[in-house]
Parts: structure tokens; sequence; C-alpha cells
């Protein structure tokens, strides 16, 4: 398989974009509430989001 002209697109989780775009999107809620419950050393089960900004 020739895979020279694959590109490859990866988001940067420590830019302000990249993190709303890996964190903020429902389909990754999952993904955010695993990375705060590590972040806080909690259980959080779900979330509500306050604001769409």
């Amino acid at each position: 398989m020739n895979t020279d002209n694959i590109k490859e697109k990866y988001v940067d989780p420590f830019t302000d974009f990249g993190f709303k775009r890996l964190f903020g999107e429902e389909a990754n809620k999952d993904l955010l509430i695993d990375f705060l419950n590590q972040l806080l050393n909690r259980k959080i089960k779900s979330k509500t989001s306050l604001s769409k900004s």
C-alpha cells in the first residue's frame, strides 16, 4: 500500500482551538469526563454545559 499521498492532521490540545475541539464537542463528552476525573481526582459522571462560547 502506497502511503505517500496520505496527509495526517493533528489537533494541538495546548491551543484554545485544539482544547475546545477535543473536549468541547458532545461526541467527546466521555473524553472530557475522563480527563476531568484524572485532573481533579474525582468521579464526575456527567457534564452540563452552561454556555456554548
